[in-house]
């Protein structure tokens, strides 16, 4: 009675319940398998980020178009978020994971955030239709045209059309749209995003590009990804496009150019106070 009058009484534990990874004294498992006997050297990169995103193995078709697209998101030369990465290493070399994670921080709206921007655009028209989606070109480039249109209408940009270089062009977009097709996977919103690169002249006046962070989110999102993961796989593939920056800056560095052509270049200019503008109805705006 003694030894029952001393034991601790049993503390209810809280759990934690995950599929992803997990380590015991002797093993390390991820997404239900041993990590260094059936992952390790078997799983390639990407399908296994295709795999911890979904928890379910992807098929070879999907890896092939998974990949593809963090291939045509890797690296676009001097972009905004590649230089901020090389200026943040010149400003701290000591610190990899603040350069990389001052270009991570700039894909956004412009940069790298299409990507997202346009998955959730087709993602938003389509769940809208009353039936089913169209069954033929016929059929998508009418709904193309009604989106497109309405865009106008409300003075929206599309996503994923328009860019600032390949304005003839984006050599991407017909790449990844073929990849698609081959295996099987081109779906509504690759089909609704290929439409509206055949009709929006009618509308707007004049043919823009269809460019490569669109098609991108069209295919993910046809991959059946979470939308609200997107631009997080544009940043995974921008993660190594701007370690090679970063190994390119070591060998042959121009952040502290770049630096001096404005720092030397700067001129001094009299303020100019900050006026809100007023609208016709008495009212303010930035």
């Amino acid at each position: 009675m003694a030894e029952q009058a001393n034991r601790p009484e049993r503390i209810d534990r809280p759990e934690y319940p995950t599929a992803l990874g997990a380590s015991s004294l002797k093993s390390i498992t991820l997404l239900g398998h041993d990590l260094a006997e059936d992952v390790m050297g078997k799983v390639g990169f990407g399908e296994l980020a295709f795999w911890l995103a979904t928890q379910r193995r992807p098929t070879p078709g999907e890896t092939r178009v998974f990949e593809a697209v963090l291939a045509a998101l890797a690296d676009h030369g001097f972009t905004p978020t590649a230089i901020v990465t090389r200026l943040t290493y010149l400003s701290a070399p000591d610190s990899i994971q603040g350069a990389l994670a001052a270009g991570l921080l700039g894909g956004g709206s412009r940069f790298l955030g299409v990507t997202e921007d346009c998955g959730r655009f087709l993602h938003d028209v389509l769940t809208s239709l009353d039936g089913e989606p169209p069954a033929d070109d016929t059929g998508w480039d009418a709904l193309a045209l009604e989106t497109v249109r309405a865009q106008r209408e409300a003075r929206r940009f599309i996503p994923g059309l328009g860019h600032h270089v390949h304005k003839e062009g984006d050599p991407r977009t017909p790449r990844l749209l073929r990849i698609a097709a081959e295996e099987g996977l081109y779906g509504p919103h690759l089909s609704l995003f290929a439409a509206i690169g055949r009709v929006h002249p009618q509308v707007l006046g004049r043919t823009l590009p269809l460019n490569g962070a669109g098609v991108c989110g069209a295919a993910l999102a046809d991959l059946g990804l979470p939308l609200e993961l997107l631009r997080g796989f544009a940043l995974l593939a921008r993660t190594a496009g701007l370690i090679g920056q970063l190994a390119e800056e070591l060998r042959r560095p121009v952040g502290n150019e770049i630096f001096l052509s404005v720092d030397l270049n700067n001129r001094s200019v009299a303020p100019e106070p900050y006026t809100p503008a007023v609208d016709a109805t008495g009212g303010s705006h930035g």
